[in-house]
């Protein structure tokens, strides 16, 4: 029986972790550096006298760096798939287990050195494209005088520059209901929507042409075995037509066009899609565009950007990571570079213990501070 109330009373005092505080003459909180931990001592079943036996520092700062390691790897466990935004929901091909994947860089544990040889290569990243004024030849006036032929047929006023600019990069529905609030009927925005599309490529003639340095830059990243994405905001039709026609048909892993997405840019909707399919986190991902709107959704997304200079002077793609007159000015270094970081973004670094310090209290505070005002004057 004196056995089980010593139990219950050592269980009854908490051990103190870190100091123990008593108060002096000056009513101060003192804090010794070391743990201590109550025993009680019993004389014919009564607790005649309670002792402190100090605890060494380094077990419990050793036990309690095993707990915190248990603690974030049954969180790591337990983490579900999340989407990167608030409300953004799509039908992403998950593969089972954790989102975001497991990075594709260098695994020590693996013995094989060809496959670590390869996990260090180029794979760990993935490349996104935009298509015109980035891999193809592109004429803005196009899009511009297509918005404005469709603005006569429909009898609507006459579109503004400001507006011009602000719609550029939009899905067409996107722009028609939410810009030029021409309509907000869903069938009559897809008709007009439809009806841009058709004048638009009956304007463009369906001819299509790399920009300078744009092939030999896709077949360096195809040598490298990089993934790589295509984003647009055409039909999916129009747009695999013309991969067909410049002679670049599969070498895209993803292609995402309006159908696959609710908004287009300044939305990050696009690219995050893209990493999805590709299986990458957005860290890893580049981006390639020609306009700050590609660059803000990029950055929206957490990813990087280069900016290729085709229709803006390079002083107004100053935002982007990197900015080039043509695509063949990088190397597959300057990728690496962008895309290489570290990994305590992703919170896979040990944590690390912080040892609290508590604040004396408020009238020791006063005392102290008023005692101080006295010596001074």
């Amino acid at each position: 029986m004196v056995e089980s109330i010593a139990a219950t009373s050592l269980l009854g005092h908490r051990p103190v972790f870190g100091g123990y505080h008593s108060s002096g003459v000056s009513g101060m909180r003192k804090i010794f550096g070391v743990g201590r931990i109550a025993v009680p001592e019993f004389i014919s079943g009564k607790v005649v006298r309670t002792q402190f036996r100090r605890l060494g520092v380094q077990p419990i700062k050793a036990q309690a760096m095993e707990l915190t390691k248990e603690a974030y790897s049954d969180r790591k466990k337990d983490q579900t798939i999340r989407d990167f935004q608030e409300g953004f929901d799509i039908d992403a091909d998950r593969k089972p287990g954790v989102w975001p994947p497991e990075n594709k860089a260098d695994k020590p544990s693996l013995h094989n050195p060809l496959l670590r040889q390869e996990r260090m290569g180029c794979g760990w990243l993935g490349a996104i494209f935009e298509w015109e004024g980035v891999l193809i030849e592109d004429n803005p006036d196009l899009e511009t005088q297509a918005w404005i032929t469709l603005s006569q047929e429909e009898g609507k006023s006459p579109l503004l520059g400001f507006m011009l600019r602000r719609i550029e990069g939009m899905k067409n529905e996107q722009a028609i209901s939410e810009v030029l609030c021409w309509s907000r009927d869903p069938e009559e925005v897809k008709r007009m929507a439809f009806r841009k599309e058709q004048i638009y490529q009956a304007l463009q003639g369906g001819i299509y042409s790399f920009r300078s340095g744009s092939h030999e830059f896709v077949n360096v990243l195809m040598h490298y075995k990089i993934p790589m994405a295509l984003v647009a905001t055409r039909p999916r039709k129009t747009l695999e037509t013309a991969i067909g026609q410049i002679g670049i048909k599969g070498v895209f892993t993803v292609i995402v066009t309006a159908e696959d997405v609710h908004r287009g840019k300044p939305d990050p909707e696009m690219f995050l899609y893209a990493s999805q399919k590709l299986n990458f986190i957005p860290e890893r991902c580049i981006v390639f565009g020609n306009s700050n709107q590609t660059v803000e959704a990029a950055h929206d997304a957490r990813m990087k950007c280069v900016a290729v200079a085709s229709k803006h002077p390079v002083y107004e793609l100053r935002a982007a990571d990197m900015v080039v007159s043509r695509l063949d000015e990088l190397s597959v270094v300057d990728l690496k570079n962008l895309a290489d970081i570290e990994m305590a973004e992703f919170g896979s670094s040990e944590p690390e213990l912080e040892m609290e310090t508590e604040e004396d209290d408020d009238e020791s505070y006063s005392g102290s501070s008023t005692a101080a005002g006295d010596d001074f004057w």
